[in-house]
């Protein structure tokens, strides 16, 4: 897959603006990269789109900016020209998805139908986009058009909120979700960046899904570890749970048998997605030991510990 579709699929949620005023475009680049999507895809809806692009990618040269509803080689040059990385359009035109793969730019095309992803395949494509997604089916078409794909992505897109879009992001075939709802054009024109900023936080912790698994405790030796889980239970009715590193009372106490990570233990953070959660985190500068990582018997990563401990405490990030 193209590096830069891998980065939007990291990102998990594309924003999707339709912006009328180009001095709006530097404050919404700022409130979303302040809520933690340093991402967009710019459509081509309205005749600031170039220059929006133009002024985003100079400001935030580190912000990943794709341009959408492109409907002509034309307008997919004016974008790229702009500096656009990726180009999105809402179906499947051939002549331009043609022009973006001779011209060296992603382009993940708009499909609704089997006959559309079969034309995608034929140019080699290996992502598509899904339009419009609730209005033709939703997740469960997705998951019944798909299955005979294989490897093929979906970036399913329209009608896609806060209420759904996390179920979208669990389906192992989705490679992210373009939405709008954070970046309404009413909040853009009313220059509401701070609700912008707000409700984008709040999508971005919403599928990152940040949650207290466990906290480890290190002891000095097995014996010690057990008398301190019987002693949790009994006072407070956990069940007790020997195990082969450590015991649990309850699912939210681990006695380790010996010092582990961490100078007083460790602490387990539940996310529900693993790469995208620590992609996230390392754009926030915190770094991560690569030699902690544990998978699942099919191979994806199942935890991964950060490098600095906080108040003492190892931490390390679980996929749920």
């Amino acid at each position: 897959m193209n590096e830069i579709l891998k980065k939007v699929g990291l990102y998990g949620i594309v924003p999707v603006v339709k912006i009328d005023d180009a001095e709006k475009a530097l404050p919404l680049a700022g409130a979303l990269c302040r809520g933690g999507l340093p991402v967009a895809e710019i459509t081509f809806r309205t005749a600031c789109a170039e220059e929006a692009i133009k002024a985003i990618c100079k400001e935030y040269p580190n912000m990943l900016v794709g341009a959408g509803t492109v409907l002509t080689p034309e307008q997919a040059d004016r974008a790229v020209a702009a500096g656009a990385k990726f180009i999105v359009s809402p179906g499947l035109n051939p002549k331009v998805v043609a022009h973006c793969l001779e011209i060296g730019v992603p382009i993940t095309p708009g499909c609704s139908n089997p006959s559309d992803i079969e034309t995608a395949l034929e140019f080699g494509l290996d992502v598509v986009k899904i339009f419009p997604a609730e209005a033709i089916g939703g997740l469960p078409m997705i998951k019944a058009m798909s299955a005979p794909y294989g490897s093929l992505k979906f970036m399913p897109t329209g009608g896609l909120n806060e209420s759904n879009i996390l179920s979208y992001l669990k389906f192992n075939k989705i490679l992210a979700c373009g939405g709008s709802y954070m970046v309404s054009s009413d909040l853009i024109n009313a220059g509401d960046f701070a609700k912008i900023e707000e409700m984008t936080r709040n999508a971005v912790m919403q599928m990152h899904g940040f949650e207290l698994k466990h906290v480890g405790f290190n002891t000095e030796n097995k014996e010690k570890a057990l008398a301190a889980m019987e002693l949790l239970c009994r006072l407070f009715g956990f069940e007790p749970k020997p195990g082969n590193s450590g015991a649990f009372a309850g699912t939210g106490f681990e006695l380790m048998y010996k010092p582990f990570h961490g100078t007083n233990g460790h602490i387990a953070i539940g996310v529900n997605f693993l790469d995208r959660a620590v992609f996230y985190l390392e754009n926030m500068g915190v770094e991560f030991e690569p030699e902690s990582y544990a998978k699942f018997a099919a191979g994806e990563s199942k935890a991964v510990y950060l490098k600095d401990e906080i108040a003492g405490f190892a931490f390390h990030l679980l996929q749920k």
